[in-house]
């Protein structure tokens, strides 16, 4: 199986809530990591245990999965009823049909002003999809 089906079967997987096809897209040493919060998680059992016991309320849509050499990168969005909007940038390792490592970027989107300075340059708003 390609990487990048590899990931976008994870994503499909997370969405249905189907936790033990989440489990099977995963290396049972499995880490990813989130810079933003710095959390560390270690192993296939604790990845799918963060990802099942999100709180309900939440979707996932896939925007783009790109073959990057090395490494697959996925950008989802993520809304969250009474939270907002992210999403999360990911970039996987695949190897053996399964993901064995990975770093994401979550986001609330809309979450934060640019600084005053860059007003001047740059405009508000959606990239048209």
């Amino acid at each position: 199986m390609e990487s990048t089906e590899v990931v976008r079967r994870y994503w499909s997987s997370v969405w249905s809530r189907d936790w033990t096809a989440v489990g099977q897209t995963l290396a049972r040493d499995v880490t990813v990591f989130w810079p933003v919060t710095r959390e560390v998680i270690r192993g296939r059992d604790n990845v799918v245990a963060v990802n099942s016991e999100r709180p309900n309320g939440w979707s996932i849509d896939v925007l783009e999965v790109y073959d990057a050499g090395e490494a697959v990168v996925s950008e989802v969005q993520v809304p969250q009823e009474d939270v907002g909007i992210f999403r999360v940038v990911s970039i996987w390792t695949v190897s053996d049909g399964v993901i064995t490592s990975g770093r994401e970027y979550w986001t609330l989107y809309g979450g934060e002003d640019g600084p005053d300075w860059r007003r001047k340059y740059a405009a508000i708003g959606d990239l048209p999809s």
